[in-house]
């Protein structure tokens, strides 16, 4: 496994909206019928690795969109230590949302038993039919992708953000029964959000890719580095946190924005790089006020920040910028803002002569 994977999977990304979302999101419509749906009152979203980090990124959409309550939980911390006080009230009103591109996952597979035993319901969301997952869940959103081949999960990635996404839009076409004609055109029109968004992710891929390879050149020779967000952006930073581990061997730790003044900032090195991720919303502020502070403490900043945004990159604060295109509400900016995190691990793995993986230690 070469690094130039990664930059294919980025690749990949928009033509991978545009064959999958109506794929996904008919199967979506047919997990529950509307009266199932409507009796959700809260879900717990839960995977490991890169599928705890799209329940991070996702959970602001089922709170603002699917308007039920929502905790996103590692797998071991849910068996372990959520499932018993759940209590739902109910049968179905709690829902608990698996996440596992092999479906293999172990912990995940014994999150759902723990579910299952406590009385929720429970929807498996893989790209793995007939995976263990599969066959210990209630349900199953089959998010499969075509030609896929090994490499730190990056498409993949983007599968279960849309799968978990169109459930969203499911849980909120069906919450407000006294405004389900409004639910359900606010659903639609949601939708057709997530397809157009195919042309952002191909623009922003684009655009970006050149920058990424002069980004690459100026972190490379550093030992560890930091990625921060806020709401959904802490899902992305995670993500690309792990990416990098994955993809070049380079230690990177993802963290909130807030939480970042409070610890991080007090560790050396002082030029430590530092990507911070600040799409539209309500972390912005936050966001532009992190990127001036880190440049007073002589961090090399990267801003991830939507094109023409001179808020969060103006002046010198950030030694670079990578430019997100599009404009796309906060519950979805997952989707766009990741596509640094691939291409940035590449080329950092190609300037350090590494492999995803390691795998050349083995």
């Amino acid at each position: 496994m070469d690094a130039e994977v990664m930059v294919r999977q980025v690749d990949a990304l928009a033509g991978d909206i545009r064959a999958a979302t109506g794929r996904f999101d008919e199967r979506a419509r047919t997990l529950l019928d509307p009266a199932g749906w409507a009796q959700v009152e809260r879900v717990y979203l839960t995977g490991d690795g890169d599928s705890y980090h799209a329940a991070c990124a996702t959970e602001m959409a089922f709170e603002s969109i699917g308007g039920v309550a929502c905790e996103p939980l590692s797998a071991m911390r849910f068996a372990h230590y959520g499932a018993e006080w759940m209590r739902p009230a109910a049968p179905g009103r709690v829902l608990v949302i698996a996440i596992s591109a092999s479906g293999g996952t172990e912990r995940v597979v014994e999150a759902v038993r723990a579910a299952r035993r406590y009385g929720a319901l429970t929807v498996a969301v893989t790209g793995t039919p007939g995976s263990p997952l599969t066959r210990v869940a209630d349900h199953t959103l089959l998010v499969d992708l075509p030609d896929t081949e090994p490499s730190p999960g990056i498409r993949t990635y983007q599968a279960s953000l849309l799968g978990l996404l169109l459930i969203a839009l499911q849980v909120g076409r069906a919450s407000r029964p006294e405004i389900t004609r409004n639910a359900a055109r606010e659903a639609d029109a949601l939708r057709e959000e997530l397809v157009v968004l195919a042309d952002q992710v191909d623009a922003t891929a684009k655009a970006i890719k050149q920058e990424c390879r002069r980004v690459a050149d100026l972190v490379a020779d550093a030992p560890v580095m930091e990625m921060l967000g806020s709401g959904p952006s802490y899902g992305t930073a995670l993500f690309a946190a792990a990416k990098m581990v994955e993809g070049s061997g380079v230690f990177a730790v993802g963290q909130d924005l807030e939480e970042w003044g409070h610890v991080e900032r007090l560790a050396y090195p002082d030029d430590m790089p530092l990507f911070v991720i600040a799409p539209p919303g309500r972390s912005h502020d936050k966001a532009t006020e992190v990127i001036a502070r880190a440049h007073e403490l002589g961090r090399r900043v990267i801003a991830v920040t939507s094109r023409g945004d001179t808020a969060a990159a103006a002046h010198a604060h950030a030694h670079a910028v990578l430019p997100v295109h599009g404009q796309v509400r906060e519950e979805l900016s997952p989707l766009l803002y990741h596509l640094f995190a691939g291409y940035v691990a590449c080329f950092v793995a190609q300037r350090l002569g590494r492999l995803p993986f390691q795998t050349h230690r083995f």
